[in-house]
């Protein structure tokens, strides 16, 4: 099956770039696809110094929603937001101050790659960080969700007036170009030691993530026989078998209620599953109506109307509701969002306005 590989690097212009992030991509285009994707084809999207998080978001969407082997390699600098303090990865339009509209958030990393099969998927990553972001890193992990294993490291800030190297990333791309694909556990190791030898101190290594079921311990024992869940789900959905995939991931929000309670963060896990599964068998309307649910369970439990999973809830909801094809169903259903995005606007500015529009137009016809 052919893979697919995705080149991101990114960095902001001007004074607040700390590392030459495109530096590394003609590196990177001059190995193989199917070396870089370790398959024997694979297709190969670059994005070099993106301006907008959306676009990114878009590539990265597309490249999850491919079937076969995903690889990621990330080049770039991290930085926080200063209001939610959350890390993002910077663009070229990004500074200090504007770090939450113009950076992308490294949570949707994990938003967009979640119901990929485990095994799937590896993201290779060689940062930066500011001094913020620097700090953040001691007590928190930077990861992509639980089925996706992430290599490479992030390395502290640089000196003044200096603009770092992406140095593992080169040395990832040289040993490529050298011939052979290792697996990608011995490649970071070689790259690893590669730039440890030319002087490369103090930076945070990440190894690989592994999926564990919701609150650790074993799967509900009628799920015993059952692959790592999302990759049975994620199976049943290339097949066409919506009813099965939404049948084993309501099992697994019951399991998941029982445990931890309906409003855990492992419960609301699997009704994320569940609205997403919606959308890929059709049903916008289900869709809507799950994310919208999520988003009330948050709220309720006391999470801010600015938190990531929010308004990615919210967001999606909105998207959803959008492509509702039955107008009384859409009616229905749009006063609800509407009071819902009037808690929530969002990052996208006009949001509110664009639900109430689209109200008034559907009030108007039959």
């Amino acid at each position: 099956m052919p893979g697919t590989v995705l080149l991101l690097a990114a960095s902001p212009v001007g004074k607040g770039c700390l590392v030459d992030a495109a530096s590394v991509l003609p590196v990177l285009a001059a190995v193989p696809p199917a070396v870089l994707a370790g398959t024997d084809t694979a297709n190969v999207v670059e994005l070099a110094d993106p301006l907008e998080p959306q676009a990114v978001l878009t590539r990265l969407r597309a490249a999850a929603a491919a079937a076969g082997p995903l690889t990621v390699f990330v080049t770039g600098q991290l930085q926080l937001d200063r209001r939610q303090h959350l890390p993002h990865l910077a663009l070229a339009r990004t500074t200090p101050s504007t770090v939450r509209y113009t950076g992308f958030p490294w949570h949707w990393f994990r938003e967009e790659l979640r119901l990929r099969a485990a095994g799937t998927t590896t993201v290779v990553v060689d940062l930066h960080a500011d001094a913020e972001a620097w700090g953040w890193l001691r007590g928190h992990a930077l990861e992509c969700g639980p089925t996706v294993a992430v290599y490479g490291r992030v390395a502290p800030p640089p000196g003044r007036r200096t603009v770092a190297a992406p140095t593992y990333m080169k040395a990832v791309a040289t040993i490529l170009r050298s011939g052979g694909r290792p697996a990608v556990e011995q490649l970071h190791q070689l790259a690893l030691g590669r730039i440890a030898g030319e002087g490369e101190v103090g930076d945070l290594v990440l190894g690989a993530a592994a999926w564990a079921p919701p609150g650790g311990g074993e799967p509900p024992a009628s799920e015993a026989t059952v692959p790592d869940p999302h990759a049975a789900i994620s199976t049943a959905v290339q097949a066409g078998r919506h009813a099965d995939a939404d049948v084993l991931a309501a099992r697994w929000q019951e399991a998941a209620a029982g445990a931890h309670g309906a409003g855990s963060e492992e419960a609301l896990h699997w009704a994320e599953v569940r609205a997403d599964l919606a959308m890929f068998a059709g049903d916008a309307e289900r869709s809507c109506r799950t994310w919208m649910a999520v988003a009330a369970a948050r709220l309720a439990a006391g999470q801010a109307v600015d938190a990531p999973a929010v308004e990615a809830a919210v967001d999606r909801a909105h998207h959803q509701w959008g492509r509702i094809a039955d107008t009384a169903r859409a009616r229905d259903l749009g006063p609800a969002l509407a009071d819902l995005r009037a808690r929530v606007p969002g990052r996208r500015q006009g949001a509110l306005d664009h639900v109430r529009r689209q109200l008034r137009q559907l009030q108007l016809q039959p």
